[in-house]
């Protein structure tokens, strides 16, 4: 969870558009993003914390212009709370280890879950199958 002093500590290590998405709510662009339409295996992490996500073996093409993804890594990767911004009635994504802002989850997705992850890239650091470790995650921040 975040701590009312860590804004400008994530102000400092993450790209603006990365502070305003997670930090903020905002909503990189359709189709901007570089995860997008990327189909290597591997682990989508927490841009801010590190934290495992969602798998590569989960992520599909939904066409809706943001990485989609049908489960992640666990269930308590992640966790979900009620957005009524916007006018809208959605279920929010959020890291379970720092409570950054991932996205949102609708219930339109594919097989087995029904699910669909809609994520921000800009959220998310990509580990290629057999990188695991922080020092991977903090060359690519």
């Amino acid at each position: 969870m975040k701590r009312s002093g860590e804004k400008q500590d994530w102000r400092a290590r993450l790209s603006e558009l990365a502070y305003q998405v997670t930090q903020c709510k905002a909503t990189e662009p359709p189709f901007s993003g570089q995860y997008y339409d990327h189909w290597e295996q591997g682990l989508y992490c927490c841009v801010c914390c590190g934290a495992e996500l969602f798998p590569s073996d989960t992520k599909f093409h939904s066409g809706s212009g943001w990485p989609s993804f049908w489960a992640p890594v666990n269930p308590e990767a992640i966790r979900t709370e009620l957005d009524t911004s916007y006018g809208m009635v959605r279920q929010e994504v959020l890291c379970a280890r720092c409570g950054a802002h991932l996205g949102h989850v609708f219930p339109d997705g594919p097989a087995p879950t029904g699910l669909r992850y809609c994520i921000n890239s800009v959220a998310l650091v990509f580990l290629p199958a057999g990188q695991v470790g922080k020092e991977q995650l903090e060359a690519e921040r």
